[in-house]
């Protein structure tokens, strides 16, 4: 019997490393990677092509909601459920519209955890009860087969949505610039939209927008 493969994208090392012994007891299903940032997961899943990808949403370098939209496009075999503790409605819509087909809360139990990863690989959709029913709710047409919503027209652009993550996790636009391999002066062109189309002219404020937007956490570690 063909094992489901997955791979886990979880800053966390201790809720990643329950979440990988866990899995272990599962006769059909194998851990085959682990990425502790959303620019990782990115780069290896081409190479390991797991059937399911564990995606955390706050992780450093690259949240998990970018790492998503990127990887639907490049991987599409590969079905990604999101692991959080945040479940309010913009969080869950925007997993959605990044692609991801599942959406679980990280205090559900661990047999909820194994029906998501068993019904995404075989191609079906799987939200936590309590998401789901409110989901229907709000819109019973919002789930379809793809799991997917259609996206804002005014959105930014992926290349934006990276540059405002490690704006807010503090890096200079050195940095960032070596983190993206571009110009620095193509970071202060990103930075200038990101303001434009944000309504937002200082780096404190696009924090709190990332803050607000479940781009990164509180407790990440700012770079100096």
């Amino acid at each position: 019997m063909k094992k489901i493969s997955i791979m886990l994208a979880e800053d966390h090392t201790m809720f990643r490393e329950c979440v990988q012994m866990m899995l272990k007891l599962e006769p059909d299903m194998e851990v085959i990677g682990e990425a502790r940032n959303g620019r990782d997961v990115v780069s290896m899943v081409p190479k390991l092509m797991p059937d399911v990808i564990l995606m955390d949403i706050s992780m450093p370098q690259l949240n998990g909601l970018e790492a998503t939209l990127q990887l639907v496009k490049e991987m599409p075999t590969s079905r990604i459920i999101i692991l959080s503790g945040n479940c309010d409605d913009a969080a869950v819509k925007s997993a959605v519209e990044a692609g991801a087909v599942g959406f679980l809360l990280k205090q559900d139990c661990s047999r909820d955890l194994c029906e998501a990863i068993r019904n995404v690989s075989r191609g079906g959709v799987h939200y936590s009860p309590t998401i789901a029913k409110r989901f229907i709710r709000m819109n019973p047409k919002s789930l379809g087969r793809s799991g997917k919503m259609e996206r804002k027209s005014q959105s930014l652009t992926s290349r934006e949505r990276e540059v405002l993550q490690l704006v807010a996790e503090g890096r200079t636009n050195k940095e960032i610039a070596a983190e993206l391999s571009i110009s620095i002066k193509t970071v202060e062109k990103h930075r200038g939209h990101l303001m434009d189309k944000l309504d937002i002219h200082d780096t404190a404020g696009l924090t709190r927008h990332a803050i607000a937007a479940g781009i990164i956490e509180c407790s990440v570690r700012l770079y100096s």
